[in-house]
């Protein structure tokens, strides 16, 4: 939503707010889609139990949202937003049709819905199933989510997107470690992968982790994969921004 909301405003300010109707049509058609995708994996995904199959899913899953994770995090940069929207639409009006607007915004929603259906599927599969609690935290979350839509687009351009932008990356970061564990845990219940208890295994599994050494391990090596990643673009970010200022001091 604020991807769309955000593009929105920016094509209105550059003269492009004649494609704002395609940019939202692009965006329905990618929750229809998504709603799609839902049902047949649904149907794909309901026949005999594996737990193999579901492990794998799960990994996806967290792959997905750890990627969504990092992108939040370079982005809550309000430079990086700035150049991320300009990048993208400039690219868009340029083509000079509404299919390449409402392209970009099938695309920019149809990844998340795509993530979604994996997220719930994985919840559902962690968490003992269908049940009415899921439900209906997505019948209240798709009402909120209306009435959000609705305000975005009153406050597009004073929303505080950097605290949003890491706290919902810090969200998704953590719920993707999380299914680590739970995809481990598919793989130990096959013999696939050993089991090692560690001290506290109780408390560790009251809170939802996978009490086991493997479990923990690979998670313990994501972490460290995700903050040496950061600090790397962090500091070739800043050797790009010193560099341009040289360059603009110079001429």
């Amino acid at each position: 939503m604020l991807v769309i909301a955000a593009l929105a405003g920016y094509l209105r300010k550059v003269g492009g707010g004649h494609r704002v109707a395609a940019l939202y049509s692009g965006a329905l058609l990618a929750v229809g889609a998504s709603l799609i995708a839902a049902w047949l994996f649904a149907v794909f995904n309901s026949g005999e139990h594996s737990d193999i199959m579901e492990g794998i899913i799960i990994i996806i899953a967290a792959a997905l949202m750890l990627y969504v994770s990092g992108w939040l995090m370079v982005k809550q940069d309000p430079r990086g937003w700035q150049d991320y929207l300009a990048h993208k639409a400039d690219n868009a009006l340029a083509q000079d049709t509404g299919w390449a607007v409402a392209s970009l915004a099938f695309l920019a929603v149809f990844r998340e819905g795509a993530e979604t259906v994996l997220f719930i599927n994985a919840l559902a599969t962690t968490e003992g199933g269908w049940s009415a609690g899921l439900f209906g935290g997505l019948l209240a979350a798709t009402a909120g989510l209306v009435v959000l839509f609705y305000f975005i687009n009153l406050i597009a351009q004073r929303i505080p997107l950097r605290p949003l932008f890491i706290i919902t990356s810090a969200f998704l970061f953590a719920m993707g470690i999380k299914f680590i564990g739970e995809a481990v845990q598919e793989f130990q219940e096959q013999a696939l992968i050993s089991v090692t208890d560690v001290k506290g295994s109780n408390f560790l599994s009251t809170i939802g982790l996978n009490p086991s050494l493997e479990a923990l391990s690979i998670q313990f090596l994501v972490i460290l994969f995700a903050l040496a990643s950061y600090s790397i673009y962090q500091r070739n970010s800043r050797l790009a921004r010193d560099a341009k200022a040289g360059q603009v001091a110079k001429g």
